[in-house]
């Protein structure tokens, strides 16, 4: 009898369970419908909206990046977008003017599964200014020996403009793990702290005697060596335009054709090398170099933060940028590169794109 009870509950149960309505909408399911436009107009009071016709979509979320494309009215609609808050950000070339990118940026764009979003972009014209981090090949190439001794970083000089390199110095900011994390201004006193590798190119900054044509790439290579003959998936950087030259090691590689960046601490060292996926890399005018008290953040001429996944937390001052660059997988040969050469919008997260081989000297 007791048997034969506890049957009929079950039984009620499943039953109870069975009338239970169905989700009203199944995940997924859900539309978004963007507008790109822009004011063709120089008068903010009597604007003169246009489509940015083909422009492109960048979607930035929990689940990685997307990369889309508007129609010939400044039009996409997506649908079955995962339900997420996207960050959008929509660029496309001048059509007057090749040094301008017309560039739109909204975030906080809550998707829900069976729900329309829209939204409108406006574009505004960003001017190429000035040097910017272009590239930063970290992880190494395919090999299973750990061999990561082919890094390098490249600059552009996106302006129209020679500048100079005098004095200007790159950093690795990996410390200040127990305070806010690294690239973070610890003491809110305007400086960015952590900083644990500081070369510097040669001169003080304002003068020029090292000048940076408009328009051009430099490499900066940890080591200027054809690493091919070494790995072969490797690459040559033995042409690169600059080496870190640690004159505090005996051991360091000097490539007496390739002008040195120079080591402003004389307590590493080692080669100037940083980690395979997460890190920070700056790039500052060198005016304040004073780097054990923190770098000002007013001196910083560009700065990345890398990490392996788009949900770690971003330690990286948002005056210096408010995004994470996703890196790629430790010896996978890939490399990180932004969209458009030297175009900083200030939000890595969206500006840079992981590239399935290092490009030094050129953009893909």
């Amino acid at each position: 009898m007791k048997i034969l009870s506890a049957l009929m509950v079950v039984c009620l149960l499943y039953s109870y369970g069975c009338k239970e309505p169905p989700p009203v909408t199944a995940e997924g399911n859900s539309r978004l419908e963007l507008t790109a436009v822009w004011n063709a107009s120089e008068s903010d009071s009597l604007p003169d909206y246009q489509a940015l016709k083909n422009a492109k979509v960048i979607l930035s979320s929990e689940y990685g990046i997307q990369v889309r494309q508007t129609d010939n009215e400044g039009k996409l609609i997506i649908t079955g977008l995962p339900s997420s808050v996207y960050g959008i950000s929509v660029r496309m070339q001048h059509p007057n003017d090749p040094n301008i990118q017309l560039v739109g940026n909204i975030k906080d764009v809550e998707v829900l599964s069976g729900k329309v979003s829209c939204d409108t972009i406006i574009a505004k014209p960003i001017s190429s200014t000035g040097i910017a981090i272009n590239e930063i090949y970290a992880c190494g190439p395919e090999n299973n020996i750990f061999f990561f001794y082919d890094q390098f970083i490249e600059l552009y000089n996106a302006s129209d403009s020679v500048k100079y390199l005098d004095g200007m110095m790159v950093m690795r900011v990996s410390g200040n793990l127990d305070g806010k994390g690294s690239g973070a201004d610890e003491g809110d006193d305007g400086d960015i702290d952590g900083v644990t590798y500081v070369f510097k190119f040669p001169g003080n900054p304002g003068e020029k005697n090292y000048p940076f044509p408009p328009k051009k790439f430099l490499v900066l290579a940890v080591d200027a060596a054809n690493f091919k003959s070494t790995i072969s998936t490797s690459i040559d950087l033995s042409k690169a335009d600059w080496e870190f030259y640690n004159q505090y090691s005996a051991t360091d590689i000097d490539n007496p054709s390739v002008p040195n960046l120079i080591n402003m601490r004389p307590d590493k060292t080692v080669d100037f090398l940083y980690s395979l996926t997460n890190d920070v890399i700056v790039l500052s005018s060198g005016v304040d170099s004073v780097w054990s008290d923190g770098i000002d953040i007013s001196t910083i001429i560009d700065g990345v933060q890398y990490k392996s996944s788009a949900s770690m937390s971003k330690t990286i001052d948002d005056r210096v940028d408010r995004g994470l660059v996703l890196s790629p997988p430790r010896y996978s040969g890939k490399s990180m590169q932004r969209r458009e050469p030297g175009v900083d919008t200030n939000n890595g997260s969206l500006d840079w794109e992981i590239i399935p081989y290092p490009t030094p000297g050129y953009q893909r």
